[in-house]
């Protein structure tokens, strides 16, 4: 975890004004659209997930154990199998996180009663049993029809345990490690593709220096395979904090272009680190200031990838967000270790932006990871003995699977301006895509108290047949909860005109939307 500061067919997400239903006003926005030759895909593992060994992310979440009463999957709840299935989650990111970089994968494989304890020192000091190791989270992996992205302890680990560990999951022949994974009654290899090699090595990581980490990085890739990478592993550099262009600079220079895919980059949306503010009782203020860091996600990714490009200009090496989101106080009454928050609109604002703007830098940004998946920052599912909720942002990521591996359709957004005292930010964010015959539109207007009337130039599209879906609920810190878990679901919205080349749509205050049209 690191500190910094977009279902079958289309859905509409909205919510009305948290001020009195006397005040309205309503702006004007336009949006371009255009099909472009050689504009690139949208890489479905954009829309990848995070699990770390943090509160109740794993132990009470994913996973609740075989002789549990509720009803589970080898340990895993299958409520939370489903709704993961339903979201078609490309990768999922295991075991952190700080964790990663204190975690000894070996201490959690073979008989469960056998396996040594940990202390999470990173997150409430508990101790763990390990229960949940290797063999469970690649088979969860296998069953929700997702690809692992193992993250791989290289601050208190050691070379040859990172390359015994590569070997014991990918291994098909005969070998040490591929004879171990077999007495633990696992015969054939997983095959696992994505590998980090260490976390946020600027901080809980190391502490270190990029110069050193990126010595460390070539050390242990080396001995990641062979010669040439035959295995095809996708080996991803832990990346800058943020706006630490100087982290991104010395990894692209000093690491052989041969021995990286991916370097990686984490920012979250955060008011203030030592006063985050309550996830459902902020203000407008607050409001604006979050939305304010969740945006800044554009100037981060274009600097960057302007850097990436200097060293890259083919653009083979990715630009890996695999930690984003929000980040508040914890609820009244949990463990400040947890990190367990509600999820309100204001986060489904958060993730509708985010995702339009990894969409439109989807040339770089091929792979990220939302943090976290259950019970952890902003999830995008809550869980509480037997029960399970979907957050709203759940229904975002939800809605917008329908951009995964689509093909990008430019947008350029002449936006209305969301003003809070002397600062203003663009209402509007804006991406597209087509896919199978099928153009899909994604719009955001984040401001908290006026409509914005969007003209959507489609002319040179040739569609018809526009379908959407909306969420409405009262006010910007409404979220489901286990007494009220369907207060924020999709309904059927009708609300727009097609006309002439031009879809015209009134969108409500911190509303997303998705058309689909054919």
């Amino acid at each position: 975890m690191g500190k910094q500061n977009t279902i079958f067919t289309t859905l509409l997400f909205t919510a009305v004004s948290i001020l009195p239903s006397g005040i309205s006003a309503q702006q004007k926005a336009t949006v371009s659209i255009t099909a472009k030759a050689d504009a690139p895909t949208i890489n479905k593992h954009i829309y990848g997930h995070f699990s770390e060994h943090l509160g109740r992310c794993i132990y009470d979440g994913f996973y609740v154990g075989e002789n549990s009463a509720i009803p589970n999957t080898h340990g895993v709840r299958n409520d939370i199998i489903a709704a993961l299935k339903e979201l078609k989650i490309p990768n999922l990111r295991w075991p952190g996180g700080c964790f990663a970089d204190t975690y000894h994968w070996k201490d959690g494989i073979g008989p469960k009663n056998q396996r040594p304890t940990i202390v999470n020192q990173w997150w409430g000091g508990v101790t763990e049993d390990n229960s949940f190791g290797t063999h469970d989270f690649l088979d969860l992996c296998e069953t929700i029809g997702t690809e692992p992205y193992l993250a791989a302890n290289v601050g208190s680990g050691t070379v040859q345990e990172f390359a015994e560990w590569v070997q014991y999951v990918n291994h098909g022949g005969k070998s040490p490690m591929s004879d171990l994974r077999k007495k633990n009654n696992r015969e054939t290899p997983w095959g696992v593709k994505f590998w980090g090699v260490g976390n946020e090595m600027w901080g809980c990581g190391g502490n270190m220096t990029p110069e050193h980490y990126a010595n460390l990085y070539r050390q242990y890739a080396t001995f990641m395979g062979d010669w040439s990478n035959s295995g095809k592993l996708f080996r991803i550099a832990s990346g800058a904090n943020a706006g630490d262009y100087h982290w991104t600079e010395v990894l692209m220079r000093d690491i052989p272009k041969n021995m990286i895919e991916g370097v990686a980059l984490h920012s979250y949306s955060v008011i203030d680190w030592n006063n985050k503010g309550s996830a459902t009782k902020f203000d407008e203020k607050l409001y604006f200031s979050t939305m304010k860091s969740a945006l800044f996600m554009d100037e981060l990714v274009t600097k960057h990838a302007a850097i990436m490009d200097k060293y890259d200009p083919e653009k083979k090496i990715a630009l890996i967000v695999d930690e984003w989101g929000g980040w508040y106080d914890v609820e009244e009454g949990t463990n400040p270790g947890f990190l367990y928050q509600q999820n309100t609109m204001r986060d489904a604002m958060i993730a509708g932006c985010t995702l339009n703007i990894f969409h439109n830098h989807a040339d770089r940004v091929r792979m990220a990871n939302l943090a976290q998946t259950v019970n952890v920052l902003q999830a995008v599912i809550l869980t509480k003995g037997d029960k399970m909720l979907l957050t709203p942002t759940y229904h975002v990521m939800n809605m917008y699977k329908v951009h995964q591996d689509a093909k990008l359709l430019p947008v350029t957004v002449s936006a209305a301006e969301y003003k809070v005292g002397n600062e203003s930010l663009p209402a509007i964010s804006a991406s597209a895509s087509v896919k199978d015959g099928k153009t899909h539109i994604s719009l955001v207007n984040i401001h908290a108290k006026e409509k914005v009337t969007t003209d959507i130039n489609l002319s040179g599209l040739n569609l018809k047949d526009f379908t959407a879906k909306i969420i409405t609920s009262g006010k910007l810190q409404d979220c489901n909860t286990f007494e009220n878990p369907n207060a924020i679901t999709p309904k059927a919205f009708k609300d727009f005109k097609y006309k002439n080349g031009t879809l015209s749509v009134t969108l409500p205050p911190f509303s997303v939307v998705v058309f689909e049209a054919k």
